[in-house]
């Protein structure tokens, strides 16, 4: 792997979680294509987690990027009541894994803890996530999401933000 592309795409995963901690959500939006899939599944047991969204629960989907865009709407309106006030966040994004597939675009597996607090309460979420990021000059768009929630036992709200 290319020692500078790896280290563009690891700015670009650090920058969308610096767009997500400062509610920078024009920039965060401008990050996915129009058409991008954002995936969140249920666990279905201990190990197996829902692969397609079609044929299982979610914790979030949106088959394009009007979906975050409505969120987005939502918590800016204020019609987003779960989201009222929003948490601050910290997003850690770790091992950072880049491989260029047979179609030009990348995948870019990496970990990720969030640190959150909203009204005093703290809390936390971990996991890891799969990009397909398509190059675009010298930036990156995100093609998909896919994040698995390795601590699904959700005691308040979850949202995209927190991942």
């Amino acid at each position: 792997m290319d020692q500078a592309l790896h280290f563009a795409v690891t700015q670009f995963m650090y920058k969308k979680a610096e767009l997500c901690d400062t509610q920078d959500w024009d920039a965060y939006l401008e990050l996915y294509d129009e058409d991008s899939v954002y995936h969140i599944p249920q666990w279905i047991d201990d190990h197996t987690y829902v692969q397609d969204p079609d044929q299982g629960l979610s914790y979030i989907y949106y088959a394009d990027r009007s979906g975050l865009e409505d969120r987005v709407f939502r918590i800016r309106t204020g019609k987003a009541a779960s989201a009222m006030p929003l948490p601050r966040t910290l997003h850690n994004i770790n091992n950072v894994r880049v491989q260029k597939l047979a179609d030009g675009t990348l995948e870019v597996k990496v970990g990720w803890h969030t640190l959150y607090n909203r009204q005093g309460v703290e809390g936390t979420f971990y996991g890891h996530s799969v990009y397909i990021l398509r190059q675009e000059g010298e930036n990156f768009r995100i093609r998909r999401q896919h994040t698995v929630l390795l601590n699904d036992k959700i005691d308040s709200v979850l949202d995209f933000y927190h991942v």
